[in-house]
């Protein structure tokens, strides 16, 4: 986005959309970047890269959305069709010895770049030792944990964080336990006795079994799923035994697993 972009947005006190970012016009160059699509963008690119490329559509896309979220001018759980009804995705081929990705937001290319010659792409995956404990495991060990924690939308952006790394995919499952946590935290703001609010564990139970897919968690996955519960909640640690914190103690504890076998 050009400085003469930015300015004019916020002169005239309109967010900042896709066009002022990314080559793209249209209906989806007049969306504006929401902390959501930002989010998804993030997880398409650790699950296809490794990690969040430095100065990449998602990292642009994160800016974008945390300066409209400032300005007062989208809230924080904001999402747009562009995300979620198309999604983000990320393909690659190989053109001349060189591994080219390519990053759709919703049918638009949002970016690309090129793997240098002779680099190895590591997956997040990499090393992991099979016996390692997966996503799934760890929101099911939060929900053993502090399972009558009232779910709140810090709960509900690491759920959704920790949904779309599981599984994949640049947007949350119908039905799946990101949507049912968002769900609970919007119930849980309406009503005032805390006997009729929703708990972690009603969402996190069987957690392993909800999610359409799994993986084994690493430090890209906890790092990303802990920043979701952070940017939602007040102070600069994550509740303990709760979501964020279940994620990174078992990242650790793949980790020394890891070292223990090599």
């Amino acid at each position: 986005m050009s400085k003469g972009q930015q300015s004019m947005a916020e002169e005239v006190g309109e967010p900042i959309k896709y066009g002022d970012v990314f080559e793209v016009s249209g209906e989806v160059g007049r969306k504006p970047i929401a902390a959501k699509d930002a989010a998804a963008m993030q997880a398409a690119e650790s699950m296809a890269i490794g990690n969040v490329k430095k100065g990449g559509p998602a990292a642009l896309a994160q800016s974008a959305a945390d300066m409209n979220e400032r300005r007062g001018l989208l809230p924080h759980d904001a999402v747009t069709n562009v995300t979620r009804h198309d999604g983000v995705a990320i393909s690659k081929e190989d053109l001349n010895g060189q591994r080219v990705f390519t990053e759709a937001i919703g049918v638009k290319v949002g970016g690309q770049y090129v793997q240098p010659p002779g680099t190895k792409l590591k997956s997040p995956s990499d090393d992991v030792p099979a016996e390692a404990m997966t996503i799934g495991e760890a929101l099911e060990a939060a929900a053993g944990t502090v399972g009558d924690k009232l779910v709140d939308e810090s709960d509900a952006a690491a759920i959704e964080a920790a949904e779309m790394r599981a599984t994949g995919r640049g947007q949350i499952i119908a039905r799946g336990i990101a949507a049912a946590a968002q769900s609970a935290a919007a119930h849980n703001t309406r009503v005032k006795r805390d006997e009729e609010k929703i708990k972690l564990r009603d969402i996190l139970e069987d957690a392993k079994a909800k999610l359409q897919d799994d993986k084994a968690v690493t430090k890209v996955e906890a790092e990303g799923i802990l920043n979701a519960e952070l940017r939602n909640k007040e102070g600069l640690s994550p509740y303990p035994g709760g979501v964020a914190d279940s994620i990174v103690t078992a990242a650790r504890l793949n980790h020394e697993k890891k070292n223990l076998k090599s």
